[in-house]
């Protein structure tokens, strides 16, 4: 926001009955400005030093309602690691605990680097176990940090960069650029860069809120994040062929296989994701003895990390992605699930809440348990040329195939779109590769019936 010059003071109110009763009152640009204290001699000073500086001819950020002076002065004593505190402290109670384990990974990767320029801590992994276990994590802060962490909180607190300098552009690069590499110096992900510099990115505009800028820096800034590809590669994603040998592997293995056999089954027949898969309650699936059935989706569960939650539970319920707190979905199954569905239960119950999958001792299915089943299952179905491929090498990639195989079906994109939980800019993003396949069927059942349309019209009259 640009500063100005429009400030009008208005006389000290008193107010009887508060702690600071003497207010000082002013507008910038037609905003209004206050600040209150304890006596009228300490309003009055106050009042005179802010009048001083119009009459100095300094402009006032309308946002803060602070003269051009004392916010250089406020910028040059913050600094960055306080500001990123400061976010996360304020962010913390409304956000759940994977959101604010993310945040707190972007905000540690890009916290060391907004330091002095040649200033490195001589143990960097133990600085940054510091900044994002301790700094990053307000669960934490109820106990001192142990010392060795002490020690690098202390370097970076004198170290880190004042919020003023970070309008510069070289050290906002230097910043993001820390963004595309892990702490061993090896390249970052590009969707784990592109998550990071979200997280930063809202510590900016927060910092905005608060005045300790007049714009956002990152805005307009010559920047270039790595690319994300999004598109599934059609050469990972198996066909319905391969879906069930894959299957049918995981049924045969011992100890979790046939725990898991119809768990995998709704990650392809229902386009289910894993955490919904593990949310699947009895009292949401309609599953009748022929025919298709339909279940209702309400959530899933996420990991989150007992440090990162408020109750100290690893896991945490979520609503569905990118939906309402009470949204749900409902999914048509084929029978084919249908039947894996009633014979799970049958042969296994449910859990003591209804959840039809769970462990040995009742509790939630684990990623490592079920990614460590899928692996033996690919080992035992797959061929060396299938392996070569990277075909299935993850358990989502099942979800991928079942929407997939639903395009190349003749589904409406919409409906694909709909019952697998996502945007339909998503699913174009997603499976492009797979939609042009839809669109040439659909453009071959459009030009037979245009042929026999033609075919059964009589040729128009061309004598006049």
């Amino acid at each position: 926001m640009v500063l100005s010059y429009k400030v009008r003071f208005w006389e000290i109110r008193e107010r009887s009955g508060r702690a600071k009763a003497f207010d000082v009152r002013w507008t910038v640009n037609g905003r209004e400005k206050s600040e209150s204290f304890l006596t009228r001699g300490l309003a009055d000073s106050r009042r005179a030093k802010l009048m001083s500086a119009a009459r100095d001819g300094e402009p006032f950020d309308p946002k803060t309602g602070l003269p051009a002076s004392e916010l250089r002065a406020l910028r040059q004593r913050t600094t960055w690691y306080a500001v990123a505190r400061e976010y996360m402290d304020t962010r913390w109670d409304r956000t759940p605990g994977s959101t604010r384990r993310t945040i707190a990974e972007g905000l540690a990767t890009i916290t060391v680097a907004f330091v002095e320029k040649g200033a490195v801590y001589r143990e960097p992994r133990v600085l940054r176990r510091a900044v994002y276990s301790w700094a990053f994590n307000k669960n934490a802060w109820a106990r001192e940090p142990r010392a060795e962490w002490l020690a690098a909180l202390d370097w970076l607190e004198s170290k880190s960069l004042p919020i003023g300098e970070l309008e510069d552009p070289d050290v906002l690069r230097r910043g993001l650029d820390a963004l595309c590499r892990k702490l061993d110096g090896t390249v970052a992900a590009a969707k784990t860069t592109k998550r990071k510099r979200a997280a930063v990115n809202e510590v900016f505009v927060e910092a905005v809120e608060r005045g300790y800028f007049t714009y956002n820096p990152l805005i307009g800034l010559r920047w270039a994040a790595p690319e994300v590809d999004d598109a599934v590669d059609p050469d990972c994603v198996p066909n319905p062929i391969q879906v069930a040998r894959l299957l049918e592997a995981v049924r045969r293995l011992p100890g979790r296989g046939p725990h898991l056999y119809a768990f995998f089954g709704c990650l392809y027949y229902a386009g289910m994701r894993p955490a919904e898969v593990i949310h699947l309650r009895k009292s949401q699936c309609r599953l009748p003895s022929t025919g298709w059935g339909l279940l209702n989706l309400k959530g899933g569960i996420v990991t989150a990390g007992k440090e990162w939650t408020d109750d100290g539970a690893v896991h945490e319920t979520h609503s569905l992605k990118r939906r309402a707190a009470k949204a749900t979905r409902p999914v048509p199954i084929p029978p084919v699930l249908v039947r894996m569905l009633r014979n799970h239960i049958d042969r296994f119950g449910v859990a003591a809440d209804g959840r039809i999958f769970q462990n040995e001792a009742g509790n939630y299915i684990e990623t490592s348990a079920y990614c460590i089943t899928w692996g033996r299952a690919r080992e035992a179905a797959l061929t060396l040329d299938e392996h070569a491929l990277n075909l299935a090498k993850r358990p989502y990639d099942l979800r991928h195939a079942g929407i997939s195989f639903w395009l190349a079906s003749g589904v409406d994109p919409a409906e694909c779109a709909r019952r697998a939980g996502q945007s339909i800019q998503v699913l174009f993003r997603y499976y492009a590769k797979f939609l042009a396949g839809a669109r040439d069927h659909a453009n071959q059942l459009i030009e037979e019936s245009m042929n026999r349309w033609e075919g059964s019209s009589s040729p128009p009259d061309e004598t006049g």
